[in-house]
């Protein structure tokens, strides 16, 4: 199993405008009985889009309604997104729905690292930068996004957007790090080899 490096990542984008947007709207609490992730790209925002378990559902179409942009691989929001409880179902949700990277203002500390964990990108921009980013996509919506990682700038036609993560998490990425199951299988002789030596290993 080869080691996955995220150097570049590309595809069209989703705007969702909003600060605060917490993990119970991403993927609803009662979705955490879920002994697995399987299917929670079905659940996304489901409370809003349907009005469901008493939400409110929005008056207009829904982001992740929309067919302007069906098929995005990233995801562009505001400030502090996916704050709340520390779930692992919201990333996995949107990482099962086929996005490999979400562009933000700033994120909650958890969800960063959850999302870190499964290789789903997370880098920031200015606010000024994020709303432009936004109008454009909706202006143009086939467009690609292309995301630089090494370069920490992404490029929207002729608009190009510096992009900030800290170092770790970038080296992270940029090595194949974050994918801790595959480093571990890429040398997996290694670890055969070390536990054969441990008899409370060898042992059993």
């Amino acid at each position: 199993m080869a080691i996955h490096r995220i150097e570049r990542i590309e595809g069209t984008a989703l705007p969702m405008r909003g600060d605060d947007i917490d993990t119970d709207r991403i993927l609803p609490a009662r979705y955490l009985r879920a002994i697995t992730f399987e299917g929670m790209e079905l659940h996304l925002f489901e409370d809003e889009r349907t009005g469901s378990a008493g939400g409110d559902r929005v008056t207009s179409t829904h982001p992740f309604d929309d067919p302007r942009f069906r098929g995005a691989t990233i995801l562009v929001v505001n400030r502090n997104f996916g704050c709340g409880s520390s779930r692992e179902h919201a990333p996995q949700g949107l990482y099962r729905a086929g996005f490999r990277a979400v562009i933000a203002e700033s994120f909650s500390e958890i969800f960063f690292g959850n999302s870190m964990l499964i290789g789903l990108a997370c880098l920031n921009a200015s606010p000024d930068q994020i709303t432009e980013l936004q109008t454009r996509v909706e202006q143009r919506p086939n467009l690609t996004l292309r995301i630089d990682v090494k370069a920490s700038m992404c490029e929207l036609g002729d608009l190009r957007i510096p992009l900030s993560l800290p170092a770790s998490a970038k080296d992270a990425l940029l090595t194949g790090a974050w994918d801790t199951t595959g480093m571990l299988l890429d040398r997996y002789e290694e670890v055969t080899a070390a536990s054969e030596k441990l008899p409370y290993v060898a042992g059993f």
